[in-house]
């Protein structure tokens, strides 16, 4: 197909702000993890499917299979709906206080 670009698993784009590898970053509607380590507005390549240990706020408890989403004020994934964007689910269960500030994620690729 003469059309055809990539496939849009890894994209190459501008990092919002400074990310570091590993870091979840939102580029308009497009959510992904970063690959390498870029500046603000520097290209990088963005992961937007697979599963991801990604931080979250250590007050939430994450059932397997619940929606999650990115919350872009505090750079982390909640559970939390309002004001934020749709990224996945919860690839793992996990639970709340002061050591839970991870979890695992399953990335959708989809856009909001």
């Amino acid at each position: 197909m003469k059309n055809f670009v990539q496939q849009g698993e890894n994209l190459t784009l501008p990092a919002p702000y400074a990310v570091n590898s590993g870091d979840g970053a939102l580029i308009g509607s497009i959510f992904g993890v970063a690959s390498t380590k870029a500046a603000i507005g520097e290209d990088t390549s963005f992961v937007r499917e697979g599963v991801f240990t990604l931080p979250k706020p250590g007050a939430q408890a994450w059932a397997v299979g619940v929606k999650v989403y990115w919350d872009n004020a505090a750079k982390n994934v909640t559970t939390t709906s309002a004001g934020n964007t749709l990224i996945g689910a919860a690839a793992g269960a996990v639970g709340n206080g002061a050591g839970e500030t991870s979890g695992k994620v399953l990335l959708t690729g989809q856009v909001a």
